[in-house]
């Protein structure tokens, strides 16, 4: 399969701040991510990426507020598949996320999102959105891997 063979127009959700939301947010975009011919080991990171991603959205943007939702957006762009992921919570500066690999955030229980969806992605940028939200969007390259699959 030619790269991005499948995949015409780009994957647009607007879903609620819901767990549920996580998964299905998961599954379209993988989904979409097969079609545009990722291989396994892409997938799997990307799936991981949206999954923490989400998370943040719902949990900690949103905060589980049914009159809010979570967008999320997914297309190719340059050889790459770009994951845009918004909410309508306070916003976060990137800036002011604590490492978790700090001594002190070791034990904590949240607070690896961030630091995993830069290590399962090739790039990633936080920005606040008016009049509230974040919008993160996150870029993903096809691997070796993939491009022999394709």
């Amino acid at each position: 399969m030619s790269s991005g063979q499948k995949v015409d127009k780009p994957l647009v959700l607007s879903l609620e701040s819901a767990l549920e939301s996580v998964d299905h947010a998961e599954e379209e975009v993988v989904r979409f991510a097969t079609e545009a011919g990722f291989g396994e080991e892409d997938l799997q990171k990307v799936g991981m990426a949206v999954r923490e991603c989400m998370v943040n959205a719902v949990l900690h943007g949103n905060q589980y507020d049914p009159e809010k939702r979570a967008g999320v957006r997914a297309e190719l762009q340059n050889g790459g598949l770009v994951i845009t992921i918004t909410d309508e919570g306070a916003g976060f500066e990137l800036t002011e996320v604590p490492d978790p690999l700090a001594q002190e955030n070791l034990l904590r229980h949240s607070g690896r999102g961030i630091f995993l969806i830069r290590a399962f992605m090739d790039d990633l940028k936080v920005q606040r959105r008016e009049p509230q939200g974040t919008e993160v969007r996150m870029v993903k390259y096809r691997t070796e891997e993939s491009d022999q699959q394709s």
